[in-house]
């Protein structure tokens, strides 16, 4: 089934991530090695390269990737959120901010020029959620379970925040996901 409805250059401020079936978007310290492996949506990342025109990240994700772009050619601006912006490894494409969120947004449409920002960022993304500023929530969820890691929304004591499916009929309605363990021999990984 493919339920993929491609971005359009239209200037939004996307949270985009994979994201796995119990809802972390990266594994402990960061670590993306949970998606490899995993098969690959022909035609599914193109389009948000096409209309990307700058990265709203968050300071951790840069220290633990160092200067990797997204989408990797991708070759457009990235605004780092940091409290210390002094001691950040300066790299070329990168831009270190001490500002709100709110300010980086304001920041990083000026250099997308009408093309959509993405926020790489959980923290971020949460922040600008509560601020009225994410325009879409982006997912694609692949078939595993981390069970640790960096969730997308993870605010305890938080109140509810009600979404609205585009690509459903009914956008209030439950998304239907079914899935089967595979056997621990095709899960595990291969000892040396």
């Amino acid at each position: 089934m493919r339920d993929f409805t491609p971005p359009l250059a239209d200037g939004k401020v996307l949270w985009h991530f994979s994201m796995s079936l119990d809802g972390f978007i990266a594994g402990p310290g960061h670590s993306m090695d949970w998606l490899e492996g995993l098969s690959d949506q022909p035609g599914l990342i193109e389009p948000y390269v096409e209309t990307l025109g700058a990265v709203i990240a968050g300071r951790d994700g840069f220290d633990a990737f160092g200067h990797g772009k997204p989408y990797g050619d991708w070759d457009g601006p990235v605004f780092v959120l940091t409290h210390h912006p002094e001691d950040a490894a300066p790299a070329p494409g990168f831009t270190f901010l001490n500002c709100d969120a709110a300010e980086a947004v304001r920041i990083a449409r000026k250099a997308a020029a009408g093309k959509n920002i993405e926020v790489h960022s959980a923290s971020i993304g949460r922040q600008l959620l509560e601020l009225g500023l994410i325009d879409e929530i982006d997912l694609h969820i692949a078939p595993v379970l981390l069970g640790d890691g960096i969730r997308l929304y993870d605010k305890p004591g938080g109140r509810p925040i009600r979404l609205h499916a585009t690509l459903q009929d009914d956008p209030l309605a439950e998304l239907n996901v079914r899935y089967r363990p595979l056997p621990a021999t095709l899960t595990e990984p291969a000892v040396a």
